[in-house]
C-alpha cells in the first residue's frame, strides 16, 4: 500500500507541474499577441536648500516619484509641493542627472512650472512636474533618474 500512496503522489505532482507548465505556457502565447508598450521610473528626489512635500501642508515629505505607466507621445504630470525652510529668500532650479538607461535622456523631457521663481522665507508653492515622452521612443520599458530641486540664495 504504501508504494501505490507514493506512486500516486508521484503521479499528482506530476500533474500539477504539467498544469503550471501549461498554464504558462498559455500566458507567454497570449502575451505575444498583445502589443504594449510600458515605461515607469523610479529614482530619487532630492532637495537643497528647500523642503518638497506630497501634500500643501508640507507634513509628509517627498523623496521619490513613481510616474506608473506612460505611453509613446503622451504627457503626465506630478504635482508637489516647495518650501523654502531657510532663512532667506531661494530661488528654485531643477536638474535631472542619473539617467538609466542613457539613453532615456533622449527620449523622455522632465520640466517644471517653478524655475526661477523666488520663494521668500517659510513660502510654499506648487510646483507640477511634467514629463513628456517621444512618440519614437523604442528599446525602454524602465527607467530611472534622479530629480534635483535647489533652492539658490
Amino acid at each position: 500500500m504504501a508504494i501505490k500512496r507514493a506512486t500516486i503522489g508521484a503521479i499528482v505532482i506530476v500533474a500539477i507541474i504539467t498544469s503550471v507548465a501549461c498554464i504558462c505556457l498559455t500566458a507567454s502565447a497570449l502575451g505575444a499577441l498583445v502589443s504594449t508598450r510600458m515605461v515607469s521610473s523610479s529614482g530619487s528626489i532630492t532637495a537643497v536648500g528647500v523642503g518638497l512635500y506630497s501634500n500643501s501642508g508640507c507634513t509628509i515629505a517627498l523623496s521619490a516619484i513613481n510616474w506608473g505607466t506612460l505611453n509613446p507621445g503622451n504627457a503626465t504630470t506630478y504635482t508637489m509641493y516647495v518650501k523654502n525652510t531657510g532663512d532667506i529668500s531661494e530661488t528654485l532650479n531643477m536638474t535631472v542627472s542619473g539617467w538609466n538607461p542613457s539613453s532615456a535622456s533622449s527620449y523622455l523631457k522632465l520640466t517644471w512650472n517653478q524655475e526661477k521663481s523666488v520663494l521668500t522665507t517659510g513660502q510654499v508653492v506648487t510646483a507640477v512636474l511634467t514629463l513628456s515622452v517621444s512618440s519614437s521612443i523604442v528599446n525602454i520599458t524602465n527607467f530611472s533618474n534622479n530629480i534635483i530641486i535647489t533652492g539658490i540664495h
